[in-house]
């Protein structure tokens, strides 16, 4: 939904007829959520409702609180990975196993920031240690002696750490750094709304609250929530990276793939939020080659059957790993039926023509139009001409889809 989006001739995000004391934030306000919030998260009633008319400023202004905390609560929205146990062991415990299978580091460890120390609370190996000590100075993160150090930093503070370990006691790479950044991004700006949460609850509760306190606390939960939004895409594109690499491919396939759905989509007119999600399963398609080891696509030799079997299972691997990406849920079916083929000749349920999800038709033909135009190691980029050929003689693509795909890429 954009800005000047109307119902009934009304711009929902125009000049608010009730500013509360002509107090220029509650614009801002709208305007936030318009900008962070609508297309994914937000329904036109409640943008209606948000923006009404609220006589009491300071009740106004705790309805207004407790809708973005109910929009954005930790359950749906804040947390890198979800499980099914409230544990907080078990919990760091489980994400740093997940990060370790990554990055392919001989182990992975989390600190939390606790009564000023920064405590253990998960890892990936059998650790004794419980305390870190390490002087980041502003930097991103820091290596000593094969140990990377990466702060779990929102603003100028550190929530927590996460420190990798690899066998050979090499720095970790470009493309696993900059996830494992990500990660702690996401991380900490995840605590600090929960912070934020908490004190909204708190001063809500309370009969009266300072209004200056909840306008400023408004302005800074919103800001966090965007920065929440860019976090969690550069995220899942840092993943994508991650996965490229894995795959031996010489340029950022999954990059490719997922723009050029996002051009088909254009072409096909469809919403701003469905393209978006359409977008984000292209980068994600080959999530579960993330879990694969480098090895077993370096290999020229034949693989062994157990390495095959992984190959062949990494988009189930991949979608059991998206279910646990909490903000990313969305796109499963999508990745899902990637595999599936008009013709009904796919996997994994012989789905047929437009019984297959759109978003899984669309991209499919991205993937395989990308990946013939790309040089792979054991052969050169095919010429577009000829791979919009192939494609079209090829009962397995939407007609339909491939013609979108034709316009985008004369």
């Amino acid at each position: 939904m954009k800005k000047d989006e109307t119902k009934n001739g009304v711009s929902l995000f125009s000049q608010s007829e009730y500013l509360m004391d002509g107090d220029p934030l509650e614009e801002i306000f709208a305007l936030n959520l318009g900008d962070f919030i609508s297309e994914h998260l937000i329904s036109k009633d409640l943008a209606e409702k948000i923006s009404a008319s609220n006589i009491d400023k300071r009740e106004g202004l705790k309805k207004q609180l407790k809708e973005l905390i109910s929009i954005y609560s930790s359950k749906n929205t804040l947390c890198v990975l979800s499980f099914d146990t409230n544990q907080e062991h078990a919990i760091y415990t489980s994400i740093a196993k997940t990060v370790k299978q990554m990055v392919e580091v001989e182990y992975c460890r989390i600190y939390m920031q606790k009564d000023n120390q920064m405590m253990l609370v998960g890892a990936s190996d059998e650790n004794s240690g419980i305390e870190l000590t390490v002087n980041f100075a502003g930097k991103d993160f820091v290596y000593e002696e094969g140990t990377t150090y990466v702060p779990m930093r929102a603003a100028s503070h550190i929530y927590g750490v996460i420190s990798l370990k690899t066998a050979d006691k090499k720095p970790l790479n470009e493309e696993y750094l900059s996830l494992v950044l990500s990660i702690a991004r996401l991380f900490a700006t995840s605590t600090e709304i929960q912070a934020q949460v908490d004190e909204v609850n708190r001063l809500t509760g309370e009969e009266n609250a300072n209004i200056s306190d909840m306008q400023h606390l408004r302005a800074e939960l919103t800001a966090l929530i965007g920065d929440l939004c860019d976090y969690q895409q550069n995220f899942v594109e840092e993943l994508a990276k991650a996965v490229d690499m894995k795959g031996q491919y010489k340029v950022s396939h999954s990059q490719n793939t997922a723009n050029l759905a996002r051009q088909i989509c254009r072409q096909l007119g469809l919403n701003e939020k469905t393209t978006d999600l359409i977008y984000y399963a292209g980068l994600l398609q080959n999530i579960g080659k993330i879990t694969l080891p480098e090895r077993i696509f370096a290999t020229n030799g034949k693989l062994s059957p157990d390495e095959l079997k992984k190959i062949q299972e990494h988009i189930t691997t991949g979608v059991n790993m998206l279910m646990n990406i909490n903000f990313l849920s969305e796109v499963v079916p999508y990745v899902t039926y990637q595999t599936e083929r008009y013709d009904g000749s796919g996997k994994p349920e012989g789905l047929k023509g437009q019984s297959i999800p759109l978003g899984s038709r669309i991209i499919a033909a991205a993937d395989a139009f990308s990946a013939m135009t790309s040089d792979r190691p054991y052969r050169k980029a095919m010429e577009v001409s000829k791979a919009l050929d192939i494609m079209k003689s090829d009962t397995k693509w939407d007609p339909v889809v491939i013609e979108a795909l034709a316009q985008v890429v004369k």
